[in-house]
C-alpha cells in the first residue's frame, strides 16, 4: 500500500512535485506519482512533461496514502476532477492526511476544510483560503492538513511530511543528506 501519493495534472509545478516525491523516497516513504489526465506523461507549467507511476483509473484503495497536491497554474485544473475531489472529502471527513503547496491549498479552502485551521499558501491566493488562520511560516500542519508556500518551500514540505508520515528521526536524516540543515 502507499503511503503518499502526488497527484499530477496539467500545469502542475514542477518543482514542487518533483522535490516533494524525491525527497519522500529518499525518507523511505513508499511515494508513487499519479495523473489525472488519463496519460501517464503529464505536462507541468513550464512545459516539462514527467512520467507519472499511474494513471488516477489504477490507483488502488488509497485510504490510508497521505494525498497531496502541488500547485501552479494547473491547480485550476484540480476544480474539473470530480474523482479526485470527492476522494479529498472522504479523506478529509475520516481525518486522513492531505497536504498542498503554493496554489492548491486553495482547493481545501474551496472545499471548506480548512474553516478553524491555519494554513498557508501562495500570498497572493491568501484569501482563497476561505475561513482559515494565515501563518507567516513556509510550511504548517495544522491537524491533518499540512500546506506550505510555494517552489522554494518545497524542500521544508517535504521534509515535513516525512516526519509526519516515517518520524522525526527519518526527516532528520534527509536534511542532513541533501544539506537542507
Amino acid at each position: 500500500m502507499y503511503e503518499a501519493i502526488i497527484f499530477l495534472i496539467e500545469g502542475f509545478e514542477e518543482i514542487e512535485a518533483i522535490t516533494t516525491l524525491d525527497i519522500l523516497r529518499r525518507g523511505g516513504v513508499n511515494a508513487v506519482s499519479v495523473s489525472l489526465t488519463g496519460e501517464h506523461v503529464v505536462k507541468g507549467s513550464r512545459n516539462i512533461s514527467v512520467t507519472a507511476d499511474l494513471i488516477f483509473d489504477e490507483l488502488d484503495d488509497p485510504s490510508y496514502a497521505m494525498l497531496i497536491l502541488p500547485g501552479g497554474p494547473g491547480t485550476a485544473n484540480y476544480k474539473n476532477h470530480e474523482l479526485l475531489l470527492e476522494l479529498l472529502r472522504i479523506h478529509n471527513s475520516k481525518g486522513y492526511r492531505i497536504a498542498a503547496i503554493c496554489a492548491a491549498p486553495t482547493i481545501f479552502g474551496m472545499l471548506g476544510f480548512l474553516s478553524d485551521k491555519t494554513a498557508v499558501c501562495y500570498p497572493s491566493l491568501e484569501s482563497q483560503l476561505n475561513a482559515a488562520k494565515i501563518s507567516q511560516a513556509p510550511t504548517f500542519t495544522d491537524g491533518n492538513i499540512t500546506t506550505s508556500k510555494g517552489p522554494a518551500t518545497s524542500i521544508g514540505f517535504a521534509l515535513e511530511l516525512v516526519r509526519i508520515i516515517k518520524g522525526e528521526p527519518e526527516a532528520a536524516g534527509v536534511a542532513e543528506a541533501i544539506l537542507a540543515n
